[in-house]
């Protein structure tokens, strides 16, 4: 059993060694080799391997040897991109922490959350997720949101009992449960399981089973049916004719098979992987970390972002500028009742309470705590028990609030009825609040000596005073969300504070605050109605956490793509809700849960740079699937029409590959290319009918500069099989590169100045090209020495295809 002080040191080194680390997904040792193996699971390339050796038992073991050298290269390829790809992610989410409290030897440490192990003893206070779970051995006002695991909305009280595993886990009210977080309150617990023999662990192991896609995922997918279908279509009519004009049926197979390859996005995962993972390094150099890959996708079409006032648009620097009596002067007794309040409570840790202690300094001394009633956000407001001069009830929360639990007012020595004095206090309260401050009550009662009090205590009480705090603007604040708005993306305030001070920060940094929606109004419209209301207001104030949720479920049905900036405890629902969950570093363990993309400085302007990244990384991605797709569409399809023609097949299955492997390399260097800055303006999305009339419109363009390169190749040099083969090879990959170069922008391609890896790999490539029917292993892979003549012919067509591609981009290219 484990004792009260907890663990100790020794004894939870061992348990973490012999129980391993508390983390969810146990990552294989052999994840690497299913990496490589993976590259080489497709159907294609199974039967292409399997055509090979039979090719190669019927007497073309050369043959057969160079496709082989040419397809495990080109597997080894994209295994050593993707795995580089997942090393970068990996490193990236390392930075992400999440730190839990435990008693070991007898004290409270922090230690990360993979440490937590068998009967450690917990410590958990608003805000933490729970890191296991857990048994509870203490509790006051322990409210736990259960959401996660029961689906139930309301948090749940925790309190000490016996565990009944035979009960169902909503009414298990002694236990905590892994994935869930404290709402309100303070607790201990023992820790009873962790990691993949939790309940959340269980649920998390059966759903790694299906298959949840997202957004990103669709888009490929359906990228990759278009390509298919052209591919089935196109490939099996090609192998019946070759049947039909009587040729070797292995060689048909193999030249089909080496089309399909060509053809289907066998890189598109790889490049998209690199791409994605390229661009989540570069967004991490920004101080954007990217949890999830496909999130970058979400993150540049975001066109709404909404978030809190403290920190983002303001300086996040909360000062304690005032302790006033209820007829605004400056009072003593408020501010020692204030640090009272502030110093006492332990369940809700807070910048304005810090701020209270820091301003105070050693003018008071703390009091004895007697009870204390957490904060939680449908009160809003907090209560501790203290021994001043007697047992008192101290109150602290939102001005509204107290002034509900209020009968009677303090001023001077004197106490009045509150009612009299309701219209002043208000006006001071709007006073204080339309200059930008945030205002807070603060209220008292004497209680005769009782052991604890509850929320049915907090009525009757004395008004003492208010709180004024003040948080500057950021100085950047207005041209940051100029920024926003250059990217297309609107933003959203959504804040507790009052409406007067809501509305006078929103002025002051420009944004439209002639509507202010409080949450009392939320809350009186239904669905539709609030869907209407958020097309005309852009401030929110005195919102609670429900409310919150709701306002960006209505901006999301208005058809933005909205982004949610949270790092408070009542985040949690809002960030699950948005399309983009955002939140910093050092946000509460909950926020930086739910949240997919975290932030290591809380500033609007690292918003707007990583919305600037993941739209160049898409940008990018498109890139490779637009001129791809089309350059091997309208191969294909000059393949086919030669192979009609000609008396022999236009190119042996070895060269189709060797090309398709050596274009390999310029298209992995697209992930780093530059982009243009109009092409950021706007987000972007898959776009399957764009794509599918770029891939016929500049496939049938390449397909006709095919077409006359063979006309040249047989009429004007009467080419035999070798010479054919290498001139088309040479105008084949160098139309490719080309054609990059031109379409990778919506420029003129020579005002577009391409990445450096992009521009030396195709150059490099198009060098080798040239070159190889000139090796000696030009001629084992069946390619003849071109003469001279015959280079600067295919060298002008090549001009001409460029030139009319950069007209043609100006109509089809959208």
């Amino acid at each position: 059993m484990t004792a009260p002080v907890g663990l100790s040191t020794q004894e939870a080194a061992v348990r973490l060694a012999k129980n391993g680390p508390n983390i969810l997904d146990s990552r294989s040792r052999n994840s690497a080799w299913k990496l490589l193996l993976r590259q080489f699971e497709s159907p294609i390339i199974l039967i292409l391997f399997a055509a090979t050796i039979i090719s190669m038992f019927l007497g073309e073991v050369t043959d057969g040897i160079i496709i082989l050298a040419i397809i495990v290269p080109s597997g080894l390829l994209g295994f050593w991109q993707e795995h580089r790809a997942s090393k970068t992610m990996e490193s990236l989410l390392n930075q992400i922490h999440i730190h839990v409290e435990v008693i070991r030897d007898g004290k409270e440490i922090t230690i990360p959350i993979e440490e937590v192990v068998v009967d450690d003893l917990v410590a958990l206070r608003a805000g933490d997720l729970v890191p296991a779970d857990i048994h509870v051995v203490q509790a006051s006002g322990l409210m736990v949101d259960e959401s996660a695991m029961t689906g139930e909305s309301f948090p749940r009280e925790k309190a000490v009992g016996e565990i009944d595993a035979a009960k169902p886990l909503a009414q298990r009210g002694s236990e905590l449960f892994y994935g869930t977080h404290v709402v309100s309150g303070v607790g201990q617990g023992i820790v009873i399981k962790t990691g993949r023999d939790t309940e959340f662990g269980e649920i998390a192991q059966s759903l790694n089973s299906r298959d949840v896609t997202t957004g990103f995922e669709r888009g490929t997918t359906a990228f990759g049916m278009l390509l298919l279908k052209a591919m089935i279509f196109l490939v099996s009519a090609l192998f019946i004719v070759n049947m039909f004009l009587h040729r070797p049926i292995i060689d048909s197979l193999l030249f089909s098979l080496a089309l399909a390859v060509g053809l289907t996005p066998q890189l598109l995962p790889v490049i998209i992987s690199v791409s994605l993972a390229a661009g989540a390094k570069r967004m991490a150099q920004k101080q954007v970390l990217v949890k999830r890959l496909d999130a970058i996708e979400d993150f540049g079409l975001m066109t709404a972002l909404c978030t809190d006032k403290t920190g983002t648009i303001t300086a996040g620097a909360i000062r304690l500028d005032g302790a006033l009596d209820p007829t605004g002067e400056v009072n003593e007794r408020v501010l020692e009742l204030a640090f009272l309040n502030a110093k006492s409570q332990k369940g809700f840790i807070n910048p304005l309470d810090a701020a209270i202690v820091s301003s105070v300094g050693t003018k008071f001394t703390e009091a004895k705590v007697l009870g204390e009633i957490p904060y939680d956000f449908e009160r809003r407001r907090l209560t501790v028990l203290v021994d001043d001069h007697g047992p008192l009830m101290n109150t602290k929360g939102a001005f509204a609030s107290i002034l509900g639990i209020c009968t009677n007012v303090r001023v001077g020595k004197e106490l009045k009825p509150l009612a009299p004095m309701m219209t002043e206090l208000q006006n001071l309260f709007q006073e204080i609040s339309s200059q930008g401050n945030r205002v807070l009550g603060i209220a008292t009662k004497s209680v005769t000596a009782q052991a604890r009090v509850s929320i049915d205590d907090e009525k009757e009480m004395v008004f003492e005073g208010i709180l004024v705090f003040h948080d500057p603007l950021k100085p950047d604040a207005k041209e940051a969300i100029e920024e926003l708005a250059m990217l297309g993306i609107d933003l959203y305030m959504i804040t507790g504070d009052n409406r007067f001070a809501a509305k006078s920060i929103a002025s002051q940094v420009g944004l439209p605050s002639e509507v202010v929606l409080v949450g009392a109004d939320i809350s009186a419209l239904d669905n539709d109605a609030l869907n209407e209301k958020v097309k005309r207001c852009r401030v929110f104030a005195e919102v609670d956490p429900i409310q919150k949720e709701r306002i960006i479920l209505a901006v999301r049905a208005s058809g933005a793509t909205v982004g949610y900036f949270g790092d408070g405890i009542n985040d949690a629902a809002a960030l699950h809700a948005a399309d983009v969950g955002i939140s910093v570093d050092t946000a509460v363990d909950v926020a930086k849960n739910a949240a997919s993309i975290v932030l290591l400085d809380k500033d609007l302007r690292v918003i707007a740079q990583g919305v600037s990244l993941g739209r160049t990384t898409f940008v990018n991605t498109m890139k490779y699937v637009r001129v791809g797709v089309s350059a091997a569409f309208g191969n294909v399809v000059s393949m086919a029409i030669a192979d009609i023609f000609l008396p022999f097949l236009p190119m042996l299955p070895m060269q189709i590959l060797l090309l398709n492997f050596m274009t390999d390399f310029p298209a992995i260097a697209i992930s780093g290319d530059q982009v243009d800055s109009e092409d950021i303006i706007k987000p972007r999305a898959w776009d399957i009918k764009a794509i599918r009339k770029f891939m016929i419109y500049f496939g049938l363009l390449s397909s006709v500069f095919d077409i006359v390169t063979f006309i040249v190749l047989r009429r004007g040099f009467h080419a035999p099989d070798t010479l054919f083969r290498s001139g088309w090879f040479i105008e084949s990959t160098l139309t490719e590169l080309a054609v990059m170069m031109v379409l990778r922008t919506h420029r003129r391609f020579w005002r577009s100045k391409p990445g450096k890896g992009l521009f030396w790999s195709s150059l490099i490539l198009a060098v080798t090209t040239i070159a190889i029917p000139f090796t000696g292993f030009g001629s084992v892979i069946g390619l003849a020495v071109p003469p001279l003549n015959l280079l600067i012919i295919l060298f002008g067509l090549i001009g001409i295809y460029i030139v009319l591609n950069e007209i043609a981009k100006k109509y089809w290219m959208k």
